[in-house]
């Protein structure tokens, strides 16, 4: 799953699909594309959260239609879950939201895959309770996706012994590989990150088993108009997933 933070306009994503798509393509590797609707988690009211939501919602359509690919959104309350499902593949859950339970029974009420993000303040066991209340409200195609444990105040560390443990429940485990470097709280308000570690947690996660990868992408991080200090340079991904590749290989 690759995309970037949040739809900025319809040529951007088009943009970051098409040239996601090539790369995959050419690599063998199962795409989904990602992009926020909108960003409602936001220190400052200042922040940039979207260009609205219908407008947002289309433009993702659309690159599902162009390229015919699955796309995936985040959604925020229960309303948002059959309103985003008319526009995308696989609704996610933020992880501040993944033990609210009528987000999930909504999400998982739809139909559409339903990927939740593990909550920075969980334990991986926990995370069975979140996917077993999808699954008991008549949905079986959920996945879990870790984006690190808060440790401290401002920094966010992976555990990579919740792989196995999450896997044990029977669902695709997926490690966000740019989330999982962010540093919250600033005193800016405004969200770091540690993108020169991206690789480095990537490898260290498929060598761990994980079933695939989210990872934010941009051809400007520095331009991102969402979290664009813990996002991977465009340029820079088909040299990550050329290396992820060999590391899956030796492992199988």
């Amino acid at each position: 799953m690759a995309g970037p933070c949040a739809i900025e306009g319809e040529a951007m994503a088009m943009e970051i699909a098409e040239k996601i798509l090539a790369i995959t393509n050419k690599l063998e590797i199962p795409f989904i594309f990602k992009g926020s609707y909108r960003k409602a988690n936001r220190s400052r009211l200042d922040s940039f959260t979207g260009i609205g939501d219908r407008q947002a919602l289309e433009i993702l359509k659309k690159v599902g239609e162009r390229f015919n690919i699955p796309t995936v959104t985040d959604i925020h309350s229960p309303e948002e879950a059959a309103i985003a499902a008319q526009y995308v593949d696989v609704l996610q859950i933020p992880a501040f939201l993944c033990r609210q339970t009528e987000l999930l029974v909504a999400a998982a009420n739809t139909g559409k895959v339903v990927n939740i993000k593990k909550g920075q303040f969980l334990s991986p066991e926990s995370m069975e309770y979140a996917v077993n209340k999808v699954k008991e409200s008549g949905n079986n195609t959920v996945m879990l996706t870790d984006r690190g444990t808060m440790f401290g105040y401002q920094d966010i560390v992976v555990d990579f012994r919740g792989i196995p443990i999450m896997k044990k429940f029977g669902v695709p485990v997926i490690l966000d590989i740019t989330h999982s470097l962010q540093t919250p709280n600033q005193n800016s308000g405004v969200t770091g990150g540690k993108p020169e570690m991206i690789e480095t947690i990537a490898k260290a996660g498929i060598a761990a088993g994980v079933d695939g990868i989210f990872l934010e992408t941009h051809p400007n991080p520095k331009n991102a108009k969402s979290d664009g200090a813990n996002m991977l340079e465009l340029d820079q991904l088909e040299e990550l997933l050329v290396k992820l590749i060999k590391i899956q290989e030796a492992t199988r």
